[in-house]
């Protein structure tokens, strides 16, 4: 039997545009990608899948009891989003299905974006940014300054969505 037999079959359902897992996985799993395909997913699960035992969803596709029949040898379901709202866990549960996804994984990074996003409308960055381009600073005074971040109790302020 060659390696490529013997290596596990994993389906990767992802938007085309989203193509930076495909190189990991393939040096250890024979890959099975469904946004290849110009078939409509069941169809092409129908034709393709009955012996995929893994299955990376890379974004929000709803995994339910209909899905799942198409994959009967499915021992894994890897979902790259935080959440799993969008899967059967139940189903996933009767089928003997593990479920993972990436927990925690992103936390620090969405505080970090929260965080720039604070600074940049208390300072007003994108309103300073609009002003420079619009060539209004070359009239001095016009631009009003935002709130010093690092000086202000932000409770108290009200940021109208103008300002933004």
């Amino acid at each position: 039997m060659s390696e490529s037999s013997e290596s596990p079959l994993v389906l990767v359902h992802r938007p085309p545009t989203l193509p930076y897992m495909d190189h990991h996985l393939s040096r250890n799993f024979r890959l099975l990608n469904a946004h290849a395909s110009p078939d409509p997913l069941t169809v092409f699960l129908a034709r393709h899948a009955s012996s995929v035992t893994a299955f990376v969803n890379i974004g929000r596709l709803k995994i339910d009891a209909e899905l799942l029949t198409h994959l009967p040898s499915l021992q894994l379901l890897v979902c790259t989003s935080v959440g799993t709202d969008h899967v059967d866990l139940a189903e996933c549960k009767r089928r003997g299905i593990a479920v993972t996804n990436a927990g925690d994984a992103f936390s620090d990074d969405v505080a970090d974006c929260a965080v720039g996003l604070l600074i940049s409308v208390l300072r007003r960055i994108p309103a300073g940014d609009r002003y420079v381009r619009s060539g209004k600073w070359a009239k001095p005074g016009e631009f009003q300054l935002g709130i010093k971040v690092s000086s202000q109790n932000h409770n108290s302020h009200y940021v109208p969505a103008a300002a933004l």
